[in-house]
């Protein structure tokens, strides 16, 4: 059950961070490990917006579908995520992103998730905490591709 908390502070606004972590059907071009992304649905879902999407990930051997609900919570510049189905017992991650005095933004990201698969569980216990960092970098990266740094 790794689970995975950080804080950043980056250069770009808020809603620069919320918009690009939120446009899912982009991470293929950017995000290591992830080789396809497909929108199943967006609907209006109370103060929010609901995204029903799939991600392929692929690593070495390993080829993986999930599907994941995702809130987006527009005003509030925060996504919620939670596991549909695919090869997790569960699966859970919040972003949340806000401006800061003097320019900026700070980003609160943290994912919990399990295997069904003990030997998945066991080969990705070794390497969690370098494939989050790389994952975190990854969007870092792409806001400068995008925003300039």
């Amino acid at each position: 059950m790794p689970t995975h908390s950080e804080t950043r502070k980056l250069p770009y606004s808020a809603q620069q961070m919320y918009d690009l972590v939120a446009d899912v059907a982009k991470y293929p071009q950017f995000l290591p490990w992830c080789a396809a992304a497909r929108i199943r649905q967006i609907v209006p879902e109370g103060e929010g917006r609901r995204m029903d999407a799939d991600l392929v990930i692929s690593f070495k051997v390993f080829r993986e579908k999930f599907g994941s609900r995702v809130m987006l919570w527009d005003a509030a510049r925060k996504i919620d995520t939670e596991y549909l189905d695919g090869p997790f017992r569960y699966m859970k991650s919040t972003w949340a992103f806000r401006d800061v005095e003097g320019g900026g933004c700070e980003v609160d990201f943290f994912v919990d998730f399990e295997f069904r698969n003990a030997v998945l569980q066991g080969i990705i216990g070794v390497v969690f905490y370098e494939a989050m960092h790389r994952i975190v970098r990854a969007f870092e990266r792409r806001a400068a591709e995008l925003y300039g740094a």
